[in-house]
């Protein structure tokens, strides 16, 4: 079991949880493209008791029978929750501090899976600090890429 951090992008909200092992997934279903903006969402199962809210989030109802976490300053994604009778939920792998620490085992919704984006290594590749006019921006603004 390891004791884990996590939260939205600007910092409002944050997590702590113990998390059991680092098996994740990617759900393809329709609710969680609309909800996140994407072909699929990254999502950890954990027990809702394994999961502390530090600062709370704020919760979408996004369906008759399901809600979901939120950041209302900066719209970070921070999960999935059936609305009652269950005590389970889900955290978006990408909201953990330490993201690389989870591996996906299989996915969900697959009726929904958007086949092109799954193998996508032949694509060419483009790592962001050799990407000049980013590193420019950057450099303008006063500040530093996030890590």
């Amino acid at each position: 079991m390891s004791r884990m951090e996590g939260g939205c992008a600007c910092g409002k909200v944050r997590f702590s949880a113990e998390v059991a092992s680092p098996d994740a997934y990617l759900c393809h279903c329709r609710m969680c493209q609309r909800s996140s903006g994407n072909v699929s969402l990254a999502l950890l199962g954990i027990e809702q008791a394994k999961v502390e809210w530090k600062q709370a989030p704020d919760w979408y109802d996004s369906s008759p029978i399901a809600r979901r976490p939120f950041c209302s300053s900066c719209g970070t994604s921070l999960g999935f929750q059936f609305r009652e009778g269950s005590a389970h939920m889900d955290l978006t792998v990408a909201a953990f501090d330490d993201a690389d620490y989870f591996k996906p085992t299989h996915h969900f919704g697959a009726e929904s899976m958007h086949e092109a984006w799954l193998d996508t290594r032949e694509l060419p590749q483009t790592r962001s600090e050799e990407y000049q006019p980013l590193q420019e921006r950057w450099t303008r603004a006063g500040a530093r890429p996030p890590a």
